[in-house]
């Protein structure tokens, strides 16, 4: 029997489009939030969406989807007890219980090597459904 690769357990690659666009939220503060997903076509991960500066934490949890798994970050400004503004950029795995088992698998399976790509990140959550990653949960991560 021939191996024809691409099996849930070997992960994706990843587009050079991903972390241009990262780099964009980073350095120039260029979006809100980049949603990421993997194209099994292509078997790499793809910018699917990205969230202008003023978009809000609803418009980026609306843009995830309710039953697919996706990655994303976000760049979550706030006031420290300072009066300091700073900003942190929070990497989410976004893999909901009702998911479909090999999507799980395969956003597991690549997750720790696309994160790799994206250098500055400053916390990660994994979520399994939106309690998980409510607003609360980042400003407590945050401060």
């Amino acid at each position: 029997m021939a191996f024809r690769g691409g099996n849930a357990s070997s992960g994706m690659g990843v587009a050079a489009d991903c972390r241009n666009t990262f780099l964009e939220l980073q350095r120039k503060k260029a979006f809100r939030y980049v949603v990421f997903k993997i194209d099994e076509t292509k078997k790499e991960v793809v910018v699917e969406k990205t969230g202008g500066p003023a978009e809000s934490y609803d418009d980026f949890t609306d843009a995830l989807p309710e039953n697919d798994c996706r990655y994303a970050v976000y760049d979550f400004d706030f006031v420290t007890s300072e009066n300091c503004q700073k900003s942190k950029i929070f990497f989410i795995a976004w893999s909901p219980s009702v998911s479909r088992i090999r999507a799980k698998m395969l956003y597991a399976t690549t997750k720790d090597r696309f994160r790799r790509e994206l250098d500055g990140i400053h916390y990660e959550i994994q979520a399994t459904d939106p309690t998980e990653m409510e607003l609360e949960v980042l400003q407590e991560r945050a401060h």
